[in-house]
């Protein structure tokens, strides 16, 4: 594998930003195969709901996860399948043997 560029190597440094919080892959876990409003995420997380709009906010701005309305909601789900892969690839890492 040749060594990326000096902006890609940037971009991928700032892609991993986004997992280097507990609360952030918390939330990132817990909509993994659903969508959820911010209601049902800060109960899943056992967070308030404004910790949990911060970080939702956040992983927004990191393209981690995706938003779309219904009616006075927003429903929240990963952004797509290659955010579901680093946190199954993260699993197996930290259950691994090695």
């Amino acid at each position: 594998m040749q060594i990326p560029d000096k902006r890609t190597i940037i971009l991928i440094a700032e892609l991993f930003k986004g997992f280097d919080d507990p609360t952030r892959v918390q939330i990132l876990s817990s909509l993994i195969g659903r969508e959820m409003c911010v209601n049902e995420i800060a109960e899943a997380a056992e967070l308030s709901q404004s910790a949990t709009s911060h970080q939702l906010r956040i992983l927004k701005r990191m393209r981690l996860v995706k938003f779309r309305r219904e009616g006075k909601n927003l429903l929240y789900s990963l952004a797509d399948d290659h955010v579901l892969t680093i946190l199954k690839t993260g699993l197996d890492y930290v259950y691994s043997d090695t």
